[in-house]
């Protein structure tokens, strides 16, 4: 008996967790963000997982969109707090459906008065609940339908780091083209202004003309100081978006071909429709609405009260007696109208949530088409008027080359096919941006990574426990 007892109480004390101590310091986190790096062997093998090829040059040196998204994907800190979020929710799957644990009660009685056989009077008791109503199938459904909720926020997140590196590298592009049209607008301004100072001492042209020059120069040069500190800026912000510091982008180059591809309109017909349907937080509002159904039904269930049976044991005055109690709270005072009440309550938030972000999202994708067909117009017309004023330099170059125009003409149509690069600069840029406002809208199939959706290792390991005796 007592062996039989020890081997219980082993086994039961070897499957109990315990507590493991895993302290967070600032200082070590700090220096492990700081040393995130894009030659890191474990971002090696995370791409060339996702990209389905392998890097025959490690550390990669060209960088496009796609690889930096997916080094997003590895890094960012938003996607380990989801992962996190969504390891919550499964845990909690675990919770309900557990069943209640019996309980035993022992009570020991002493007769003083009677000696013979025994004046002990032992009493034992088990409570046993027994689940009625099929609560535990309707915590099991809610728990279910958050776990999918938060499953889905992970897609959200992701489509959210996305943006993040699409907008930093828009906003990067913008400023090193805008850099080398500045340098290059600098130099012809430069140009322009030596030959009307020399106009000015052969009494061609005015001080004022002199002046006007030096000012659309200088100009110039702060606008060339602008564009070098929004460079340098959106370089530090790519960092962020991407999860390591700024010093991880100074040995690499980016190729950024592929943000000037700009789908037609026309390819944006049943997006629409399709995102009102498929959005990541759509379908998780939707799955929150679930889960607050199955509350409800939960809340309905418990008006049945659940049963508990209490088998006992005692030994009196040398006799064994045996009972068996059943115990059921009568739902006299209260019917769990105020908990069923509450639930109805929530179901109906839950719906109106679920409409006003339906609304929302409407809205947002016919803003983003709306802007993007006036960026796509925009851009167009600033391209059909660089080539005008492209042909217009040939032709002029060709006529200066005859001497039929002056050296300080050219200069002159020059610095306007300059400015004119520039507004084409400034309307690529808008349509680019206006492109990924639209993908955000719109979410479509995003094509994530398996690795996306699973913990990371950091996050896995701190929720482990030791479950050693």
């Amino acid at each position: 008996m007592k062996r039989s007892l020890s081997i219980s109480l082993l086994c039961f004390v070897a499957g109990c967790a315990r507590f493991e101590h895993q302290p967070l310091s600032p200082a070590e986190t700090a220096g492990k963000l700081d040393s995130r790096s894009l030659d890191n062997p474990a971002l090696k093998s995370f791409l060339e997982q996702n990209l389905h090829r392998a890097f025959t040059e490690w550390p990669a040196v060209s960088w496009d969109s796609e690889r930096l998204t997916l080094a997003a994907f590895f890094y960012h800190p938003s996607l380990d707090v989801a992962r996190a979020q969504w390891a919550v929710a499964q845990a909690g799957k675990t919770t309900a459906g557990e069943r209640p644990n019996p309980t035993l009660s022992l009570t020991p009685g002493y007769d003083t008065t009677t000696f013979t056989p025994s004046p002990w009077l032992p009493l034992g008791f088990l409570d046993i609940p027994l689940e009625t109503a099929g609560k535990r199938g309707y915590r099991i459904a809610q728990a279910g339908r958050l776990s999918e909720a938060a499953r889905l926020n992970i897609a959200s997140v992701a489509w959210q780091v996305r943006s993040g590196v699409r907008k930093s590298l828009v906003q990067l592009n913008a400023a090193r083209e805008a850099e080398a049209l500045l340098r290059e607008q600098q130099a012809l301004q430069a140009e322009n202004l030596r030959l009307l100072e020399g106009q000015y001492q052969a009494g061609a042209v005015s001080a004022f003309e002199v002046a006007q020059a030096g000012i659309a120069s200088d100009s110039t040069r702060l606008a060339l100081r602008d564009a070098e500190w929004q460079s340098a800026e959106a370089r530090v912000a790519l960092a962020g978006a991407i999860g390591v510091p700024v010093g991880a982008l100074e040995s690499i180059r980016l190729s950024l071909e592929d943000l000037g591809r700009l789908p037609e309109v026309a390819a944006l017909a049943d997006a629409r429709r399709q995102a009102l349907l498929t959005r990541p937080d759509i379908l998780g509002a939707l799955a929150e609405y679930a889960a607050s159904q199955s509350a409800l039904q939960l809340e309905i269930a418990k008006q049945f009260p659940d049963v508990h049976l209490g088998p006992g044991y005692q030994y009196n005055q040398g006799d064994n007696q045996w009972l068996l109690a059943i115990t059921v709270t009568l739902p006299v005072f209260n019917q769990n109208q105020g908990p069923i009440a509450e639930a109805k309550a929530k179901r109906a938030e839950a719906a109106a949530r679920f409409d006003a972000l339906q609304a929302g999202v409407l809205s947002e994708i016919d803003r983003a088409v709306a802007g993007y067909r006036a960026a796509l117009k925009k851009r167009a017309d600033a391209d059909a008027l660089l080539a005008r004023l492209k042909k217009q330099e040939q032709r002029s170059s060709a006529m200066f080359d005859a001497g039929e125009i002056s050296k300080g003409e050219l200069a002159a149509l020059r610095l306007q096919l300059s400015a004119s690069a520039l507004a084409r600069l400034e309307a690529l840029v808008k349509s680019q941006q206006a492109l990924v406002q639209l993908e955000d809208a719109l979410q479509g199939p995003l094509g994530l990574p398996e690795a996306v959706w699973q913990t990371s290792p950091r996050v896995s390991q701190s929720n482990q426990v030791n479950a050693q005796p």
